[in-house]
């Protein structure tokens, strides 16, 4: 097939076109590099099944292609809220013009949606059927409200023009190709225990996240878009719930680096606790995560210990 990846120089979209290439598909990958990195995808670059096109998706875009993995929009607070306008637009123009293209070809295309969309939850763990509880003139609500927007429209092309969708709702991912200034809790937590600082902890550290490994997640989202009996939402995570204080004391313990840990206030609107069910996920796709959290871990600390080090040839 010829697959399209919107945001796929980014930390999910170049291990998603890694694994579609091993598969044998032509990719095509679009970014705009605001808040990923070429350096991500310099490997697949010699590769002939692979077409980079820098490219914003506010903007049409005139392809053909069999599938789109619709990735595109900054994921970590410290990108959607830089600007927060055009974390919207992102949101609303890009997915609209990807459900555009994906109507006049005829293609299948899975929306990256988020566990944000249930805000700061009164039902935990989260299920598909939970509607949320967005705020939605804070200042997470460019992405929050955005990304219920693109699920509305995702369902409004599906039923209205009979668009092939999926959706999968995203919980916490980590790994190698993360950001190192992404703002993000486990790149954060990992770089400063590497380069000896105090780690960061906000609010008290008794919030939970459950965190899921890019392998894991990226085949979720293969075995979603090949489904056939049904669109969606589902919720892609792994339901190991963690603190935060418990995550920064195992870095710590990993890194070797037990640095002090330093309390700063909690961000406006950050959810107190974050766990998804993936019932759904397993019913429908056969589909649990595999990757243990002190594995996963590993992995990534030593992504970053040579990305640091100045010893790797790709990264943020």
């Amino acid at each position: 097939m010829r697959v399209l990846v919107t945001g796929g120089a980014g930390f999910m979209g170049s291990h998603l076109c890694e694994l579609l290439l091993k598969q044998g598909n032509e990719v095509l990958c679009i970014d705009n590099l605001f808040s990923s990195s070429k350096r991500n995808i310099v490997p697949l670059l010699e590769n002939s099944q692979f077409e980079f096109l820098r490219h914003d998706v506010i903007h049409p875009a005139f392809l053909e292609v069999d599938r789109i993995f619709n990735l595109a929009c900054p994921a970590s607070p410290v990108h959607y809220q830089y600007n927060p306008v055009k974390t919207v637009k992102t949101n609303v123009m890009g997915t609209l013009n990807m459900l555009g293209l994906a109507k006049r070809v005829g293609a299948r295309i899975l929306q990256a949606s988020t566990s944000e969309v249930y805000g700061d939850p009164e039902v935990h763990p989260q299920t598909e059927d939970y509607w949320g509880s967005v705020n939605p003139i804070g200042l997470r609500s460019c992405y929050d409200e955005g990304k219920r927007v693109a699920e509305t429209l995702m369902m409004d092309y599906h039923r209205q023009n009979r668009v092939e969708v999926r959706i999968a709702r995203i919980f916490n991912t980590y790994g190698p190709r993360m950001s190192v200034r992404d703002g993000r809790v486990v790149s954060n937590l990992i770089v400063q225990a590497l380069s000896g600082k105090p780690m960061t902890v906000y609010g008290d550290g008794r919030q939970t996240r459950s965190f899921c490994y890019i392998s894991d997640m990226i085949s979720g989202l293969m075995k979603l878009m090949d489904y056939e009996g049904g669109v969606g939402p589902v919720n892609l995570g792994n339901p190991e719930e963690v603190e935060i204080i418990q995550m920064a004391e195992i870095i710590g313990e990993l890194t070797g680096n037990r640095t002090e840990i330093k309390f700063a206030d909690l961000p406006e609107d950050d959810p107190v606790r974050r766990k998804p069910d993936i019932t759904r996920a397993g019913d429908w796709l056969n589909w649990t995560p595999e990757v243990g959290l002190r594995e996963g871990l590993r992995s990534t600390i030593d992504y970053f210990d040579n990305f640091l080090a100045g010893g790797l040839g790709v990264g943020p």
